[in-house]
């Protein structure tokens, strides 16, 4: 194989992260000019700020009137111990994973929790669980959109109605990308990073009227940290849902997430925010469908994510290869892009097979993508060369 020339074009903003995600277009730090530094987030402007966040994510998730949103700590994981460690325990729980975070869910709730009543779903990456197995007459944990194997639910049908348990959903990467349909979830979270490009460390928490009702009237045999502690005196701290959050948030971040969220506002909202994830999913669909050393670790188009979107090497002379050495031709290729400035911490996640994994959030410009497509064949046609060399 000839190692074709560097191509010309390089992406304007190479950053395909997974997480902390590329910053929306535009974006400078002169957007946070107007953060409430040096205030309270418990004076008048910094309440004002965080209770706007709330509003804006309401508008633009469509998160129906009747559900609290609130603004937590440790970011998603956070978000999600607290549903765990606040909610489960009543009746029995189906825990479903199919990829790193929601087997860390189940290590959670086996091994520190310690729940008797536990049922174990999962599938290898580049699968979905089978879904037709779960009782929601239990209370259910699972992700949305698998991050680290680019598989998700394609829809919310799967769910019942009339279900008797909760449904607790870690949405992270999924949330501002993919229609999530909160009649059918009790608990959401995610974190400012992912799809919008915000800063870490803060959580987001979304409960149905369901899993409030369950808050206040049911009460864990272990104890809460502060940290996780949702009542009071047997009530929900309402509080907590009205930009009073729990212990000190960043004002600097609270300014970057709303300007994440006035700019996914003026594209349209939900649906301009899909609508791109879409069309930057699209442009690597088409490249790995005419790639001959590519291919999508999600087995089935319909479950294949829009904004994580995991790879795997196809060619049969990469594909024989040990597991070290197919680690190593992967950090080849992604320390050549990395060292070229076009594309940075695209390597798949430690836990999951080895290959490539491109964020394709609606903050990706599809322009960038499109430049991004000749890198790769440079990156990985480089790679073999040195492997028929070293042979």
């Amino acid at each position: 194989m000839t190692t074709p020339a560097k191509p010309g074009l390089r992406p304007a903003n190479p950053n395909f992260s997974s997480g902390p995600c590329a910053k929306r277009p535009g974006w400078s730090v002169e957007a946070l000019t107007k953060a409430a530094l040096g205030r309270s987030h418990r004076a008048k402007i910094g309440k004002a700020k965080l209770e706007q966040a709330i509003e804006l994510t309401r508008e633009i998730l469509q998160v129906p009137a009747g559900y609290r949103i609130g603004i937590v700590p440790a970011s998603d994981t956070g978000a999600v111990e607290m549903a765990l460690w606040s909610l489960l325990g009543e009746r029995g729980v189906d825990m479903v994973a199919w990829e790193s975070f929601g087997s860390g869910w189940i290590t959670d709730v086996v091994k520190q929790l310690k729940l008797a009543d536990v049922r174990r779903f999962e599938a290898a990456y580049g699968e979905l669980a089978d879904l037709a197995k779960v009782d929601f007459d239990r209370d259910v944990v699972f992700t949305w959109n698998g991050t680290t194997s680019g598989v998700r639910v394609p829809n919310g049908d799967f769910i019942p109605a009339d279900r008797k348990g909760l449904t607790i959903c870690d949405a992270t990467s999924a949330a501002f990308a993919q229609r999530l349909d909160f009649e059918k979830l009790d608990v959401v979270t995610f974190s400012w990073q992912k799809v919008l490009g915000g800063e870490g460390a803060h959580g987001m928490l979304i409960l149905s009227p369901r899993a409030v009702e369950r808050l206040e009237t049911y009460k864990p045999a272990w104890p809460l940290p502060k940290i996780f502690r949702l009542t009071s005196g047997g009530k929900l701290i309402e509080g907590i849902f009205k930009g009073e959050t729990i212990n000190t948030p960043s004002m600097l971040c609270v300014e970057d997430y709303l300007d994440a969220l006035h700019w996914a506002k003026s594209i349209g909202g939900l649906e301009g925010l899909i609508a791109r994830a879409d069309a930057n999913a699209a442009v690597l669909d088409r490249f790995v469908d005419a790639s001959p050393w590519l291919g999508h670790l999600a087995v089935d188009p319909a479950t294949r994510s829009n904004t994580s979107v995991c790879l795997t090497f196809t060619d049969p002379d990469v594909a024989s290869l040990d597991a070290d050495a197919q680690a190593a031709f992967a950090k080849g290729i992604v320390s050549a892009l990395d060292k070229e400035g076009v594309a940075y911490d695209i390597g798949s996640y430690r836990d999951a097979p080895t290959g490539l994994r491109i964020w394709c959030g609606a903050t990706v410009e599809t322009s960038d993508l499109e430049a991004l497509l000749p890198w790769l064949d440079w990156a990985f046609a480089t790679q073999k060369a040195s492997l028929r060399a070293a042979a």
